[in-house]
């Protein structure tokens, strides 16, 4: 697989990049050597640099911490890999049976994360996660972690405004770090893409990572006109989140959360018709998911995340799956597919 710029940055980065929110424990515990064998075989499947994306919310930092142990232990050079970490979120000590963040999210946890979106936090972030995974692999790219979920926390329109400035300010100091030359690209990831565009409107960012914004479920057309703006000025984007956590390929859980099959009945019909028409084109559901990715112009990379070391050259195969026009044609006129990806089955 060919290795892509980021954006107008001199970064490449391969079409795959893993996640590695599992590495932090995500739903389950997940044992030690299952997660060196899964980060061995990420390094296996792909040429070198091989990228991963992380962050201090992910198991409050213990995704980090893996992520250095096991490439240490596997003696992988720190040239080998390019690793992401979004920033805003603080290791700190665990008072009480459980994590205060996101609450019966993460498993057997032994530290807790404080949010610190602003100049000295993103800082302060910036360095741990450096701790964490050890000085030698020091991430390459770095951007604010859910900008949009700190602004949602917002009290009142005071309080706002007063997080809009910390989240500037967060900025001003990962910029800071690129003109040093201790970051390489500069970017951001958040679920609500509205706030990706407000932060591109008045950040000249690198990249962008979109999280279950632009999937095969749900394509809006501003989301896509979005995406041509942010093509248009070499913007690169990176796309994650493309099975909402495993929910269109089968599993239980949908975006941090487990749908209810009456209140969410019109879900379930939904990946019903789409689990029926891949069955009818013997197209793999995940295969459809992650192709459909590249199908909109601009995006680099699609992050994906597993917990099962088998599965990773299988993730890594979907990158270049053939995927017969006459299923996209027959998503079209299921109405599962807009209709304005007019490259889409032709």
């Amino acid at each position: 697989m060919n290795h892509r710029a980021l954006g107008k940055t001199a970064v490449r980065v391969p079409p795959i990049i893993f996640g590695t929110s599992c590495l932090g424990n995500l739903y389950e515990t997940v044992p030690d050597e299952t997660k060196l064998a899964t980060v061995r075989e990420m390094i296996r499947c792909l040429s070198a640099p091989v990228a991963f994306d992380s962050a201090g919310k992910y198991g409050a930092g213990l995704a980090l911490e893996v992520i250095g142990r096991c490439l240490r232990e596997l003696h992988i050079p720190p040239t080998a890999v390019i690793i992401s970490n979004k920033l805003g979120w603080y290791r700190v000590p665990l008072h009480g049976p459980e994590p205060t963040f996101e609450r019966g999210v993460w498993a057997d946890l032994h530290h807790d994360a404080e949010s610190r979106i602003s100049y000295e936090g993103v800082i302060q972030c910036y360095e741990q996660g450096c701790d964490l995974l050890g000085a030698e692999y020091a991430p390459k790219l770095a951007s604010v972690h859910d900008p949009d979920e700190y602004l949602a926390a917002a009290s009142d329109p005071s309080a706002y405004a007063q997080r809009w400035q910390d989240v500037r300010d967060a900025y001003r100091a990962l910029f800071e770090l690129k003109a040093k030359g201790v970051v390489q690209a500069v970017g951001v990831g958040a679920k609500d893409w509205r706030i990706i565009r407000r932060i591109a409107e008045e950040v000249d960012l690198d990249w962008v990572m979109l999280a279950c914004s632009l999937t095969v479920y749900t394509h809006p057309a501003e989301v896509l006109e979005f995406c041509a703006q942010l093509h248009a000025r070499g913007i690169g984007i990176i796309n994650s989140a493309v099975f909402h956590a495993g929910f269109l390929t089968g599993g239980a859980w949908f975006n941090y959360r487990k749908p209810d099959p009456v209140n969410d009945a019109a879900l379930f019909r939904w990946r019903t018709r789409f689990l029926a028409i891949c069955s009818e084109f013997s197209v793999k559901p995940a295969e459809a998911c992650v192709r459909f990715s590249f199908a909109v112009p601009g995006v680099v990379a699609v992050a994906l995340n597993t917990s099962q070391p088998e599965r990773i050259a299988e993730n890594v195969a979907s990158v270049t799956a053939e995927i017969p026009a006459a299923f996209w044609r027959k998503m079209k006129t299921a109405g599962l597919v807009g209709a304005s990806l007019t490259h889409l089955g032709e």
